[in-house]
């Protein structure tokens, strides 16, 4: 709730699920930045050469 008594419409959110080469990772990421997503969270993927991203950004009306 705001300060005028009203409730805003809570926040809705999408999210995305993206590999990552280690040797291409900014590049990635900066790709998803360019197109409004947000960087939540990296973790190991399934080899050593690779890492897994969750990425979010608002979902549009």
């Amino acid at each position: 709730m705001d300060n005028s008594g009203y409730s805003r419409p809570m926040t809705k959110w999408e999210y995305a699920t993206v590999p990552l080469l280690v040797h291409a990772t900014k590049q990635i990421l900066d790709t998803w930045g360019e197109d409004g997503w947000e960087l939540v969270q990296v973790v190991p993927g399934p080899n050593p050469e690779q890492l897994v991203a969750y990425l979010k950004r608002e979902k549009q009306a």
